[in-house]
């Protein structure tokens, strides 16, 4: 028989802090473009950190936004609403979105979704051109 263990504060705590510590947003301006390379897990702990990044890249003007989810492990809902989110703010503010395909396991998340075919996948970066937002 099975002892019910009851979650205290300070495990829920100390395991999301346990993620927080392994999760990153790399910007990196390119001669054309910036990119925006999350690292870990993308979910509903960590997506308002990415979220901010981008917000970041979007209000200093760059004309380019290169979402790099090559290093993500994992993508939740709130991931992809938010990759729907930055590509469909592109349609009002001028500001190219492409997508650097994650892991396969990220992928999957896109294609249950049925979005793969609807967002702008590349596969390297994007050409040369001026990288500010009007």
């Amino acid at each position: 028989m099975h002892e019910a263990r009851w979650l205290e504060v300070s495990d829920v705590d100390a395991t999301f802090a346990s993620r927080q510590t392994d999760f990153a947003v790399d910007v990196l301006p390119e001669r054309d473009a910036v990119r925006v390379s999350p690292v870990g897990e993308i979910d509903l702990a960590t997506v308002g950190g990415v979220r901010e990044r981008l917000d970041e890249v979007r209000a200093a003007g760059f004309r380019r936004l290169i979402i790099d989810l090559r290093g993500v492990t994992f993508l939740d809902s709130t991931g992809l609403r938010l990759i729907v989110e930055q590509v469909a703010a592109s349609a009002t503010d001028g500001c190219q979105v492409s997508i650097v395909p994650g892991p396969r396991q990220v992928q999957r998340a896109f294609d249950i979704a049925g979005l793969s075919s609807r967002l702008p996948f590349i596969g390297r970066g994007l050409e040369q051109g001026d990288a500010r937002c009007a």
